[in-house]
């Protein structure tokens, strides 16, 4: 019956921990009654912007990842539809990303044996993209991602887009025939094959690169608020495009994409019934997880950026859930992975839209656009064969460029040694390992160094002189009658701490003079059961040296972590009840220092004297208070 009952209450606090905030399955259903025309005419037109801009972005993603163009558009629609329904952000754009498309890509690369089947593993791949985000929004996960330095999602997208650069130039060059079939595995190795190569330059392919260059950043200089991005892939896609599929010299040879068709557009579930699926899921998990951590963070940092701007409140785990929905979507439709766009989104935004079913009507557009594409191959002007590669390189290059962060990187360099050592690794890990690997080795980095810092407790040691002055402690000497020491506990007593904290106490009681050590715990938080562990140990450390341990000032929360851990049994070892004997005197709001008076006289009974030398901890920070 007892295991019955812990059991019902985990259950209980399961229950409780996903009341609280919990996920909306369809926040949509507020928008729609409060929708009216006004908001529809503003969310179509901040659409129709955004659309050209997505469309364009689908073809270099999926060029980027080393996937069919179909992949890319069909992610733009598909994530742009279902992403709103379930979002609180209403300027949020979902759809393949830079950073993402580079990290499939990169995972791909290293991994030889499973490119040959990406047709088959990439829908399972988003499939579990969307489950680990949808899991993670459930329980709430989105929350910890506030403690993940800025200093690393800067450090990862400067990196990846050195990674994008360099691959990118292979096309811009023409020389991928020269290139060795290992030579993404890395980025020293992708260096090196360009190098080698580099006396292959295909002077038409930097020629087409070259001009589309020129008009990018032209436009971008003449009419910065135009679909500078579009217009430029529309021009040269019609002139080189023209050039290279009428076979005019010396245009005739260049290299261009494949127009996918309508068959290619049909929804393609996963094969998840199938020998071999459960390797399959264990080789992709590593990526899937990198994936939807990325994706999440993107989404969260630009949904908190754009809320700030329009006074609106971003729910962190609900945007996640919609990165889950939009990729299980995704991955049903046949897409690449989603996540939230910041170039598309800050269009959005820019252009007036008024509610979340502005990325609806986008994902409208753009599934229209990709029934277009696919339609042209039955008109005999099948239209993605008119992109050269070279220019969608050459403008992917100049999009990567725009990630470089100037200001954050010199914020981060300059702000503590810490932001810049986390810059520096995740930046170096992105170049030497997989992607899927680096943005995680950032992360750890940047929460070791911050437990460093939240889990090094210092205690001052501080007496009483002959005139009853609180003064720091001096040259030691022998006491004539036994000492209580109170050590104030500020802070978090959580796991990292605590193992420095028991240390250090450790290190108090092995003066000789000590006999009973009071711990005033009226500040300390978080108790964990590393923390609970840390003070049993010490608990049985001191009766083992015939010393006493004694808690004063403890609060609700920590007298409820103490009784439940079983560890008050051990604090209350020796207490005679029915004489009122106690070693726990709980905090008292009114006057806080009764407990600490509970705690003295009941030092002062163990120790057989109603006299004692007094010395005190306290963190030196805080001002120090008699007793």
């Amino acid at each position: 019956m007892k295991s019955l009952r812990t059991i019902l209450r985990a259950g209980r606090s399961i229950r409780d921990h996903f009341a609280v905030e919990h996920v909306s399955p369809a926040p949509f259903i507020a928008s729609i009654r409060r929708y009216n025309g006004n908001k529809l005419r503003h969310d179509t037109r901040a659409a129709m912007s955004v659309t050209l801009l997505a469309v364009s972005q689908a073809i270099a993603f999926a060029a980027i990842a080393g996937l069919p163009v179909v992949y890319g558009v069909l992610c733009t629609a598909v994530a742009a539809l279902v992403a709103p329904l379930f979002s609180s952000s209403r300027h949020t754009i979902m759809g393949p990303t830079n950073a993402t498309a580079f990290m499939l890509f990169s995972f791909f690369s290293v991994n030889p044996a499973l490119a040959g089947r990406w047709s088959e593993l990439i829908p399972l791949l988003v499939m579990m993209v969307g489950i680990i985000a949808c899991v993670g929004a459930i329980a709430r996960v989105a929350d910890l991602m506030q403690f993940v330095s800025r200093s690393v999602l800067v450090g990862y997208i400067s990196g990846a887009a050195v990674l994008i650069l360099a691959n990118q130039s292979v096309h811009l060059l023409g020389v991928g025939q020269w290139m060795a079939a290992d030579s993404a595995s890395s980025f020293v190795s992708l260096v090196t094959g360009l190098v080698k190569a580099a006396r292959h330059v295909d002077w038409v392919s930097l020629m087409i690169g070259a001009a589309t260059l020129v008009l990018y950043y032209g436009l971008m200089k003449w009419k910065p608020r135009w679909p500078v991005f579009a217009i430029s892939l529309v021009v040269v896609s019609a002139v080189f495009g023209s050039l290279i599929r009428f076979h005019v010299p010396p245009f005739e040879n260049a290299a261009t994409f494949s127009t996918f068709g309508m068959n290619e557009l049909m929804p393609r579930m996963p094969h998840v019934i199938r020998e071999g699926i459960f390797n399959d899921i264990s080789s992709l998990l590593g990526v899937a997880m990198a994936i939807a951590f990325l994706a999440s963070l993107e989404n969260t940092l630009m949904a908190k950026a754009l809320a700030s701007r329009c006074g609106d409140h971003a729910d962190v785990n609900q945007d996640m859930f919609s990165v889950g929905m939009a990729n299980i979507a995704c991955a049903i439709a046949g897409g690449m992975p989603a996540s939230g766009s910041l170039t598309r989104s800050t269009l959005n935004f820019e252009s007036g839209a008024q509610s979340r079913f502005a990325s609806f009507f986008s994902g409208l557009f753009s599934l229209g656009f990709a029934v277009l594409i696919a339609s042209s191959v039955g008109w005999g002007v099948p239209l993605i064969d008119y992109v050269p590669k070279a220019a969608l390189a050459a403008l992917v290059m100049a999009l990567s460029f725009s990630l470089f962060s100037i200001r954050h990187i010199r914020i981060c360099l300059r702000s503590t040694s810490d932001d810049a050592v986390v810059l520096w690794i995740t930046f170096i890990s992105t170049l030497l390992a997989p992607l899927h690997v680096a943005i995680f080795i950032g992360v750890a980095v940047s929460i070791s160094l911050f437990l460093r810092k939240a889990s090094r407790p210092y205690l001052v040691e501080y007496e009483f002189n002959d005139e009853g002055e609180l003064l720091e402690m001096g040259e030691k000497r022998k006491r004539p009658i036994p000492a209580i020491s109170i050590v104030h506990v500020e802070g978090d007593l959580f796991f990292g701490a605590a193992e420095l904290f028991r240390t250090q106490i450790q290190r108090t009681v092995s003066d000789p003079a000590i006999q009973v050590i009071i711990l005033r715990l009226k500040n300390a938080r978080h108790l964990d059961a590393t923390s609970v562990m840390a003070l049993e140990d010490l608990i049985l450390f001191m009766r083992g040296k015939g010393l006493h341990l004694i808690v004063s000032g403890a609060s609700r929360d920590v007298y409820r972590v103490l009784k439940k851990s079983g560890v008050m049994i051990t604090l209350q070892e020796g207490c005679d009840r029915r004489k009122g004997e106690s070693n726990l005197f709980l905090t008292n709001p009114r006057n806080p220092n009764l407990s600490t008076r509970g705690a003295l006289k009941r030092a002062q009974q163990l120790l057989g004297t109603d006299k004692a030398d007094i010395r005190i901890f306290y963190d030196p920070n805080q001002q120090p208070t008699r007793t």
